[in-house]
């Protein structure tokens, strides 16, 4: 295989080499007055030919075969997205390429229409091209939507063969190591890419509607903060001294707040040297906002209508498939407490520590901690942990929601504040859908007595790995400034890509996912 595509890529290289022969550019230069050939396929197609409108469209060659002096290419562009019919067809077809959609056209070139030099061009084109055409639009003779070309410009030279749809192609390995290839044969990966841009842009314009401030906040930071997780660790040369790849967008939002910004948001990458599974990725995208004098109860109809918003913009019903069920968008989304959630489907009270006991060892969850290390002792684990565990374990199965779960175990909840009316409570939500977390939010704390408080019992016993293990000073004196009372909200954007889109694994929403390097 290997020997049979070094003797394609010599065959393109001879071509290349016979292109600069006729003084032809091979890899181009600009190409003014493009139209999308989705704009192109609206033009009227049954003019009479004296009459049809002249076009220029620029596309990569998908197809190409030649009848006596006419070569028949078909090229393609970005700008159609495919129809659900469309991928049907796609997926049931044998032919090798990609389908018939409103992003590729049939262009005929005549050796009499183009003349010598474009017919020079034509006989030197190979799969995979990029080439400029002017012609005429109209249907050929079998009805076929074509353009009739009467100039060829070469624009850029593919020098390696491009494969073979049905075999490399559906790999997923050779698709996510190859993503240029996997958004031009598979017509379902550049229709997610383009709902994932429509999606943050409608984010976007929800929150400055309602009079939000996007802002940016360091990607480096001294000190990792705002949530439990591992980071990267870098070193910064001139300064000498060790930073963190945040791992959250939090703690400073929260310090704009204090600084009198009320509404603000982030969008923006987060990294987390964790564990990678179908759900989750070691970067990945987040929403984050914070909101002056607003509450968990703020944030749950904030982010209700932003769900709904963003569905809508698909432009599809509020009922949408993922996997094998349809998921109801319609508002309102249900909402339920955590301890009535954990009694219905744990059969205990979260806060009876012998039966929470019981019902992890009936779970088949280990009552103690696994030592990390050599020589280290196993150790109870303590009693919110299994808590925790258990109802990831037990209840979030049955979280088909979209559902609010609120009001979570204090001990969770280092961030957040505390209810008035039981203090083991914090007034935290979640938002669930197939059994997915989705968004995650708080009445934010604001009491850096309680804070700090809270802070130090959570640094307790942490190893020096772990993002927390160090206190964020910085952060509680700005607390100590006086943070207003607020509610904050963070949504996996990767996480509600995939749910609008159905699509199963978070590699396929995020164009460049880590990867092993590739073996030699």
């Amino acid at each position: 295989m290997a020997d049979e595509r070094h003797d394609f890529s010599e065959i393109r290289l001879e071509k290349l080499r016979a292109l600069e022969a006729l003084g032809i550019d091979p890899w181009g230069q600009r190409f003014d007055g493009v139209m999308p050939i989705a704009e192109v396929v609206k033009l009227d197609a049954d003019l009479p030919e004296e009459q049809r409108p002249r076009v220029r469209v620029a596309g990569r060659i998908v197809s190409r075969r030649q009848s006596g002096k006419l070569y028949f290419l078909d090229i393609k562009d970005s700008s159609g997205i495919p129809t659900i019919r469309e991928l049907k067809s796609e997926r049931e077809s044998d032919v090798q390429g990609v389908p018939d959609l409103t992003s590729r056209i049939q262009v005929m070139v005549g050796q009499k229409q183009v003349g010598e030099t474009g017919w020079a061009i034509a006989q030197l084109l190979d799969l995979g091209d990029l080439i400029g055409i002017d012609g005429t639009f109209g249907k050929s003779k079998r009805g076929e939507l074509s353009i009739f070309a009467t100039q060829l410009t070469f624009l850029t030279k593919s020098l390696e063969p491009h494969p073979d749809k049905w075999g490399g192609m559906q790999d997923e390995d050779y698709r996510l190591r190859h993503r240029y290839l996997d958004l031009i044969y598979n017509p379902e990966t550049l229709d997610r890419a383009k709902k994932r841009v429509k999606l943050i842009r409608t984010i976007r314009h929800y929150l400055d509607n309602l009079g939000f401030l996007e802002v940016e906040t360091p990607t480096l930071h001294a000190i990792a903060g705002g949530a439990a997780a591992r980071p990267f660790q870098t070193h910064h040369n001139a300064l000498d001294i060790d930073l963190y790849m945040r791992i959250a967008l939090e703690l400073p939002l929260k310090k704009l707040l204090v600084g009198g910004l009320d509404k603000v948001y982030e969008l923006g990458r987060v990294f987390r040297n964790e564990g990678i599974s179908r759900r989750h990725n070691p970067e990945f995208t987040m929403l984050e906002l914070y909101q002056a004098y607003g509450d968990l109860f703020t944030m749950m109809e904030l982010t209700e209508g932003l769900i709904v918003a963003c569905v809508d913009a698909l432009g599809s019903s509020r009922q949408l498939p993922y996997g094998d069920a349809i998921v109801n968008f319609a508002p309102p989304f249900q909402r339920t407490s955590y301890a009535d959630l954990f009694h219905r489907h744990v059969g205990c009270d979260m806060f009876d520590e012998v039966a929470v006991r019981a019902a992890a060892r009936a779970a088949g969850i280990a009552l103690e901690t696994t030592p990390e290390r050599p020589g280290e002792a196993r150790v109870a684990k303590e009693h919110d942990v299994l808590v925790h565990e258990l109802f990831e374990e037990v209840v979030e199965e049955h979280l088909e929601g979209p559902i609010f779960v609120y009001n979570y175990p204090a001990s969770l909840c280092p961030l957040t504040k505390r209810s008035r009316s039981d203090p083991r409570i914090a007034e935290r939500f979640e938002l669930y859908v197939r059994g997915m977390e989705l968004a995650n939010a708080y009445t934010e704390l604001n009491d850096p007595i309680t804070q700090e408080q809270t802070f130090s019992r959570q640094l307790a016993g942490l190893s020096e790995e772990d993002s927390m293990a160090k206190m964020d000073r910085n952060f509680i004196r700005a607390l100590r400034h006086g943070m207003p009372p607020a509610g904050g909200l963070g949504i996996g954007i990767d996480r509600l890509v995939m749910l609008l889109t159905n699509t199963p694994t978070i590699r396929d929403v995020i164009l460049f996912p880590l990867l092993r390097p590739e073996s030699k």
